[in-house]
Protein backbone atom coordinates (compact mmCIF):
# COMPACT_ATOMS: atom_id res chain seq x y z
CA UNK A 1 0.00 0.00 0.00
CA UNK A 2 1.30 3.02 -1.17
CA UNK A 3 -1.14 5.57 0.89
CA UNK A 4 -2.97 5.56 3.91
CA UNK A 5 -6.20 7.91 4.05
CA UNK A 6 -7.18 9.14 7.69
CA UNK A 7 -9.68 6.22 8.51
CA UNK A 8 -6.66 3.92 7.64
CA UNK A 9 -4.39 5.94 10.07
CA UNK A 10 -6.86 5.89 13.22
CA UNK A 11 -6.98 1.87 12.31
CA UNK A 12 -2.79 2.22 13.29
CA UNK A 13 -3.00 5.33 15.75
CA UNK A 14 -5.16 5.66 19.27
CA UNK A 15 -4.87 9.58 17.96
CA UNK A 16 -8.49 11.10 18.02
CA UNK A 17 -9.80 14.44 16.81
CA UNK A 18 -8.62 16.81 17.71
CA UNK A 19 -5.24 15.74 18.52
CA UNK A 20 -5.11 13.30 15.47
CA UNK A 21 -3.20 15.92 12.93
CA UNK A 22 -2.47 13.87 10.04
CA UNK A 23 -4.45 13.45 7.21
CA UNK A 24 -3.00 11.32 4.94
CA UNK A 25 0.31 9.26 4.70
CA UNK A 26 1.51 8.66 1.01
CA UNK A 27 4.94 7.93 -1.04
CA UNK A 28 5.39 4.87 1.64
CA UNK A 29 8.45 2.88 1.62
CA UNK A 30 7.83 0.08 4.12
CA UNK A 31 9.61 1.25 7.47
CA UNK A 32 11.90 3.61 5.81
CA UNK A 33 10.16 6.69 5.19
CA UNK A 34 6.68 8.50 3.82
CA UNK A 35 5.35 11.74 2.93
CA UNK A 36 2.38 13.22 5.95
CA UNK A 37 -0.24 15.58 4.84
CA UNK A 38 -1.56 18.06 7.83
CA UNK A 39 -4.40 20.06 6.57
CA UNK A 40 -3.78 23.31 8.69
CA UNK A 41 -7.20 25.03 8.30
CA UNK A 42 -8.87 28.27 9.82
CA UNK A 43 -11.06 26.63 12.41
CA UNK A 44 -8.14 24.00 13.70
CA UNK A 45 -8.41 23.57 17.24
CA UNK A 46 -5.23 25.98 17.88
CA UNK A 47 -6.23 28.42 15.54
CA UNK A 48 -8.52 30.70 18.26
CA UNK A 49 -5.60 31.23 21.08
CA UNK A 50 -2.55 30.59 18.72
CA UNK A 51 -2.44 33.62 18.10
CA UNK A 52 -5.77 35.92 18.36
CA UNK A 53 -5.82 37.46 14.72
CA UNK A 54 -2.18 35.78 13.25
CA UNK A 55 -2.84 32.40 14.06
CA UNK A 56 0.30 29.85 13.81
CA UNK A 57 0.76 26.79 13.71
CA UNK A 58 2.32 25.89 17.42
CA UNK A 59 6.24 23.90 16.68
CA UNK A 60 5.23 21.52 19.42
CA UNK A 61 2.48 20.84 17.03
CA UNK A 62 4.17 20.45 14.05
CA UNK A 63 6.77 17.76 16.34
CA UNK A 64 3.71 16.13 17.38
CA UNK A 65 2.64 15.82 13.61
CA UNK A 66 6.80 14.17 12.79
CA UNK A 67 5.82 11.60 16.02
CA UNK A 68 2.05 10.73 14.71
CA UNK A 69 3.82 10.49 10.84
CA UNK A 70 6.82 8.19 12.15
CA UNK A 71 4.06 5.92 14.29
CA UNK A 72 1.36 5.31 11.46
CA UNK A 73 4.88 4.70 9.17
CA UNK A 74 6.26 2.19 11.42
CA UNK A 75 2.51 0.28 12.26
CA UNK A 76 1.75 0.24 8.73
CA UNK A 77 5.59 -1.80 8.31
CA UNK A 78 5.10 -3.99 10.92
CA UNK A 79 3.13 -7.41 11.22
CA UNK A 80 -0.23 -6.17 13.77
CA UNK A 81 0.32 -8.52 16.33
CA UNK A 82 3.69 -6.69 16.91
CA UNK A 83 1.68 -3.20 17.44
CA UNK A 84 -2.00 -4.18 18.57
CA UNK A 85 -2.50 -3.01 22.17
CA UNK A 86 0.83 -0.87 21.88
CA UNK A 87 1.66 3.08 22.37
CA UNK A 88 4.02 4.71 20.75
CA UNK A 89 5.79 7.60 23.10
CA UNK A 90 8.49 10.28 21.86
CA UNK A 91 11.43 9.89 24.02
CA UNK A 92 13.82 13.07 22.57
CA UNK A 93 13.67 15.72 20.48
CA UNK A 94 16.65 16.45 18.94
CA UNK A 95 17.77 19.21 16.63
CA UNK A 96 14.33 20.89 16.36
CA UNK A 97 14.27 24.02 13.99
CA UNK A 98 11.32 26.28 13.26
CA UNK A 99 12.59 28.48 10.21
CA UNK A 100 9.17 29.63 9.06
CA UNK A 101 5.58 29.65 10.68
CA UNK A 102 3.37 27.70 9.31
CA UNK A 103 -0.08 29.68 9.14
CA UNK A 104 -3.81 28.38 8.74
CA UNK A 105 -5.10 27.46 5.27
CA UNK A 106 -2.10 25.43 3.84
CA UNK A 107 -1.10 22.13 3.40
CA UNK A 108 1.81 21.15 5.32
CA UNK A 109 3.84 18.06 4.21
CA UNK A 110 6.63 16.01 6.71
CA UNK A 111 8.85 14.25 4.79
CA UNK A 112 10.07 11.53 7.59
CA UNK A 113 12.87 8.78 7.15
CA UNK A 114 13.20 6.31 9.70
CA UNK A 115 17.06 6.19 10.75
CA UNK A 116 17.33 3.47 12.64
CA UNK A 117 15.55 1.19 15.20
CA UNK A 118 17.21 -1.25 18.37
CA UNK A 119 14.24 -3.66 19.59
CA UNK A 120 11.26 -1.21 20.40
CA UNK A 121 13.28 2.34 19.75
CA UNK A 122 13.18 4.25 16.63
CA UNK A 123 15.04 6.81 15.63
CA UNK A 124 13.44 9.03 12.78
CA UNK A 125 14.25 12.81 11.18
CA UNK A 126 11.91 14.87 9.00
CA UNK A 127 11.22 18.25 7.25
CA UNK A 128 8.10 20.04 7.29
CA UNK A 129 7.69 22.04 4.20
CA UNK A 130 4.74 24.28 2.56
CA UNK A 131 4.66 23.73 -1.38
CA UNK A 132 8.82 24.09 -1.47
CA UNK A 133 8.97 26.16 1.55
CA UNK A 134 10.99 24.74 4.34
CA UNK A 135 8.97 25.29 7.63
CA UNK A 136 10.84 22.76 10.12
CA UNK A 137 12.77 19.78 10.44
CA UNK A 138 13.88 17.73 13.84
CA UNK A 139 14.79 14.76 14.69
CA UNK A 140 12.98 12.54 17.29
CA UNK A 141 13.39 9.01 19.00
CA UNK A 142 10.37 7.11 20.07
CA UNK A 143 9.50 3.69 21.74
CA UNK A 144 6.70 1.13 21.50
CA UNK A 145 5.09 0.05 25.32
CA UNK A 146 2.73 -2.25 26.01
CA UNK A 147 -1.03 -0.36 26.69
CA UNK A 148 -2.01 -0.31 30.12
CA UNK A 149 -5.12 -2.77 30.60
Amino acid sequence: MDSLNKDQIKKLLPHREPMLLIDELKDIKKLFSATAVVNVKKDSFFVNGHFPNEPVMPGVLIVEAFGQAAAALTANGLDKSTYENKLVFLMTIEKARFRNPVIPDCKLELKIEAIRSHGRVWKYKGEAFVGDKKMADAQWAATIVDRKK
